[in-house]
């Protein structure tokens, strides 16, 4: 059984590879490798022992993307594909909206042309916005705060209109939290192009010289410390989801939402101190004012994921750590 993975080379995508080759799929990955590295693909097939079908190209890109799903049989598609960065976003609204939402359109139409109508969407839990109960459950009101979160909000409806239109459709919309830690074996990881746009890579950066120090936006949020709370998510457990995800969309039809992550919030200190104690490595940073777009507290229920699809996470806190830090002194 194929399956198209979008953004397959970036990085919870290429770790989902893993777990889908691992349970005897057939992987075909288009990247248009923006933010991700071609080497990505042969560390994959090391990994796994196994064969993909790689295609550098971008879902904008009609022609080539109809020339993927004519040359292909297609059972579904994991859709992660588009740009992540929230600060980013907040400076580049248009990129934003025409990347992610443009992109996703342009993956429907040739979907619906081929008649594969069964998707796994990488979402966000940006979709909720500035919600104050905790946690969060997939009931929440839906009011994302930044450009990226409301591509990935308006992408939700979009998906929901196209059940609507048509009832033989079968969607997934994951709602990440936030993934962190690599692959055990230290081949693969987070590696962002440029600056890190994320916390864990930074952290990991710093604590390998290759930056001087961390930046901490914000030390006046309403948390045990002052610096924002989230949910880290390790990125294989993270995997681990996409697989149950599929499992569910083919044997069913419709758009249900379910909540990737631990159900445990971590402050951004939280993270810093285990780094340093699991890794004896010193992370330099500084408080700086908070930065726009951000929400003070955020963490999942993730009981509808643990009942419907039977996925749980299971890596602490120590783990992702741990993982992260292997993944940097491999690449050494």
């Amino acid at each position: 059984m194929r399956i198209l993975v979008t953004g397959g080379t970036g990085y919870i995508g290429s770790h989902t590879c893993i777990e889908l080759l691992n349970a005897g799929y057939e992987v075909l990955i288009i990247d248009n490798l923006s933010n991700s590295k071609h080497e990505v693909v042969d560390k994959i097939k090391k990994i796994s022992n196994k064969n993909v079908v790689f295609y550098e190209a971008d879902i904008r890109d009609n022609k080539k993307l109809y020339e993927i799903f004519e040359g292909n049989t297609i059972e579904a598609v994991i859709h992660f594909a588009g740009l992540k960065a929230v600060g980013e976003s907040v400076k580049k609204p248009i990129e934003y909206y025409e990347n992610n939402v443009t992109g996703t359109l342009t993956l429907l139409k040739a979907m619906q042309i081929h008649n594969i109508k069964k998707m796994v969407f990488s979402s966000s839990a940006t979709v909720y916005g500035m919600t104050e109960k905790m946690p969060v459950t997939e009931e929440a009101d839906l009011s994302a705060v930044n450009p990226y979160g409301r591509t990935k909000l308006m992408i939700e409806e979009i998906l929901r209109d196209v059940y609507t239109s048509d009832n033989a459709w079968s969607i997934s919309l994951l709602r990440y939290f936030n993934p962190i830690g690599a692959h055990e074996s230290g081949l693969i990881g987070e590696e962002p192009k440029g600056v890190p746009n994320n916390l864990m890579p930074y952290i990991a950066q710093v604590a390998a010289g290759i930056r001087k120090e961390l930046n901490v936006f914000g030390n006046d949020y309403p948390t045990k410390d002052g610096t924002g709370v989230r949910d880290y998510i390790h990125v294989m457990d993270l995997a681990k989801g996409h697989i149950k995800a599929l499992e569910k969309i083919f044997n069913s039809t419709g758009v249900q939402a379910y909540n990737l992550g631990t159900g445990k919030g971590y402050s951004v200190l939280d993270v810093i101190n285990t780094f340093e104690k699991v890794t004896q490595q010193q992370v330099l940073y500084k408080i700086v004012g908070r930065r726009e777009g951000d929400v003070p507290i955020l963490y999942a229920d993730p009981s509808k994921a643990n009942k419907e699809l039977h996925w749980k996470a299971e890596k602490d806190l120590e783990t992702m750590c741990r993982d992260t830090w292997n993944f940097i002194i491999t690449k050494k």
